[in-house]
């Protein structure tokens, strides 16, 4: 009998985690209810509550309190005791207080969500068949400079969370060089360079990106009163035949490789390498899911990839360090330094150097 017992309860575990994926998004909307709507802020703020006392207090119907509090025993974000009165949970306090939480649920329901029905099309087709709810462009890149709200602030708060938190320990690396002339492929909204140019006054840097991004990064700068020191280069970098700007000391690579496929990310890099001044070195700074230190980390970059592989480009993904560094291999270089863990947010910073110069 003992061991029935254990078989079925067993059973159970796996039937129950079968049911949390196949009804996940009831879970995750009604968690994002009970945030929005402020319920998990009530039961922070001020402890357990009755449903009739958190409802008058978020203004709320009891009944949709009701139902939303009961999915969230099941989702494990309130707990009941036995008075009947809900209480916020260490899960709850997560999904209200902590900012990578919030980043990423934002960033689920505002940029990928509806056009995640269509991920079976993306894969069949090989491109972003659910960027088509957001915008009519061939990919997001294109499409950043007027994506829809609430999208394009979801968007840029996911993409500014996890690299701003790695800018200042890769840039203390990149300084430590002397350069004197920096590329910075992708520019995105000119956030490491107005870091750059603001920490060392003899440099200067070049923006590479789509001509609508340059845009935010022209004023970014003009409003830091450091546009003089920046050249604007606009440029599709997924044409294999347009070289990337020359001279440079070092070329600055933040969270852009993974925006494209492997030969894609050969071509790129091997570009870079021919714009090397001597001595020059390519700064990597990538998260690679088999090098993060929290499974937490590499559940975020998996399902990352779904959103390359649906909303992005189709064809890109978050790359593991074991697929991603015989890319660098193969474009000509070789990465003589690799320091995980950059920033604390599970970045990798890879410094590498042409193979005939390491």
């Amino acid at each position: 009998m003992p061991d029935t017992r254990r078989r079925r309860r067993s059973l159970d575990a796996v039937r129950l985690e079968a049911q949390r994926l196949a009804l996940g998004p009831f879970a995750f909307q009604a968690v994002r209810a009970l945030r929005d709507l402020g319920i998990l802020r009530r039961l922070y703020d001020q402890g357990p509550g009755t449903v009739e006392e958190i409802a008058e207090a978020v203004d709320v119907p009891p009944y949709g309190t009701l139902v939303l509090l009961e999915m969230g025993l099941s989702a494990g974000v309130v707990s009941l005791d036995e008075a009947r009165r809900f209480e916020i949970t260490m899960v709850g306090v997560f999904m209200e207080r902590d900012p990578m939480t919030r980043v990423n649920m934002d960033f689920t329901q505002d940029v990928c969500y509806a056009g995640l029905d269509r991920l079976q099309d993306a894969v069949r087709e090989a491109r972003p068949a659910g960027l088509e709810v957001l915008s009519d462009k061939p990919t997001i890149y294109e499409a950043l400079a007027t994506l829809p709200e609430p999208a394009r602030t979801s968007w840029f708060a996911f993409d500014h969370f996890y690299s701003d938190a790695a800018f200042d320990p890769a840039l203390d690396r990149v300084l430590a060089h002397r350069p004197a002339h920096v590329v910075d492929i992708g520019a995105n909204t000119g956030r490491f360079a107005k870091t750059l140019l603001s920490r060392d006054p003899g440099v200067r840097v070049t923006c590479v990106d789509h001509p609508g991004q340059l845009a935010e990064v022209d004023t970014t700068l003009t409003e830091a009163g450091l546009r003089e020191r920046a050249t604007l280069h606009p440029m599709d970098l997924l044409n294999p035949d347009v070289p990337l700007p020359k001279g440079a000391d070092v070329v600055w690579l933040s969270q852009l490789l993974d925006c494209f496929s492997e030969p894609e990310i050969v071509s790129i890099l091997t570009r870079a390498r021919a714009g090397l001044n001597p001595g020059g070195r390519i700064a990597i700074l990538e998260l690679l899911w088999d090098r993060q230190r929290f499974e937490a980390g590499t559940h975020i970059l998996h399902a990352t990839s779904l959103y390359f592989t649906t909303m992005a480009n189709g064809n890109s993904r978050m790359y593991s360090a074991h697929a991603f560094l015989p890319l660098i291999e193969a474009a000509g270089l070789t990465a003589v330094e690799q320091t995980d863990d950059v920033g604390g947010l599970g970045h990798t910073l890879l410094w590498c150097a042409a193979q005939d110069d390491a």
